[in-house]
């Protein structure tokens, strides 16, 4: 991926099947849940999935309130190559994870994006500048859920704030949160994200993709990357 390219992750995948599509539709990462949820996967299951992948596509697991011993147990069984902290993890953690597994582990943590993160709250303040963390993806979430809600959050508001944030910036913010293949370029456009993040939209059923929706997302943002390229 160039500098210019926008990462873009298709994420909650079950089988093997709907990675091996995501991977062919030329996304950059797939991810795994590894919590409460009705996309949640085993290690067993995604560590039999992830040797049949191309060695290129990033293999992410998503963690939701999970200590370091679980989180690295899983990260070296499944053979994975990111862990996304979905939850209010502390900065001990992110350190632990960069002493034991090193610059090869993309640490990603999460920033719920609501009226207190658009004013800069000490929690957006401590994961921006987090050393350890390879990226920051700024989410929606609900009084049930923590992730793959299908609702936006509002990009206008965050475009002002969060994003505008130059250290923020720095750290590689993905969009993610009810991003569908329709409205994926007004992110784009709107946020100037590094990355996009998509689970639910791109869904026929909770845990099953639809192939011909992924592919679909994958290419209108990757047009919309382009038209941005060459009018900057």
């Amino acid at each position: 991926m160039s500098t210019a390219d926008i990462w873009i992750k298709i994420c909650a995948n079950t089988s093997l099947e709907d990675a091996r599509m995501a991977a062919e539709a030329g996304a950059d990462a797939v991810g795994f849940v590894f919590a409460p949820s009705p996309r949640r996967v085993t290690a067993a299951q995604v560590a039999a999935i992830v040797p049949q992948l191309p060695d290129a596509l990033e293999k992410i697991g998503v963690f939701v309130d999970a200590g370091f011993g679980e989180i690295a147990t899983i990260v070296a069984a499944c053979g994975l190559t990111g862990a996304q902290l979905q939850f209010d993890a502390a900065g001990e953690l992110t350190a632990q994870l960069r002493e034991r597994f090193g610059a090869s582990l993309r640490i990603v943590r999460v920033v719920h994006f609501d009226a207190e993160t658009a004013e800069n709250s000490a929690a957006a303040r401590e994961r921006i500048q987090d050393p350890n963390a390879d990226a920051m993806l700024v989410d929606s979430r609900t009084t049930t859920a923590v992730g793959g809600t299908g609702v936006a959050f509002d990009w206008l508001a965050a475009s002002k704030t969060l994003f505008r944030n130059p250290m923020a910036r720095e750290r590689r913010l993905i969009v993610a949160g009810g991003l569908t293949a329709q409205n994926v370029a007004q992110a784009i456009a709107v946020l100037r994200p590094w990355g996009v993040d998509v689970a639910s939209g791109v869904e026929d059923a909770p845990g099953k993709k639809n192939a011909g929706k992924v592919r679909e997302f994958i290419a209108r943002a990757r047009a919309w990357e382009r038209q941005l390229t060459s009018l900057s």
